[in-house]
């Protein structure tokens, strides 16, 4: 129960930040980031098999 209260607690302040218009121009470059690494990844681990 405790950790229910915890984890809902943290949740809720990760949306009332992720609200914000400065904390959302780093969300978005960060994502951004993630994806280019993913995709890049996918072709140099592919090329390294042969």
């Amino acid at each position: 129960m405790i950790r229910k209260l915890l984890i809902s607690g943290v949740a809720s302040k990760v949306i009332q930040e992720a609200r914000k218009p400065h904390n959302q121009a780093k969300i978005k470059k960060a994502f951004a980031d993630f994806q280019a690494k993913r995709s890049g990844g996918k072709g140099s681990g592919g090329s390294r098999r042969y």
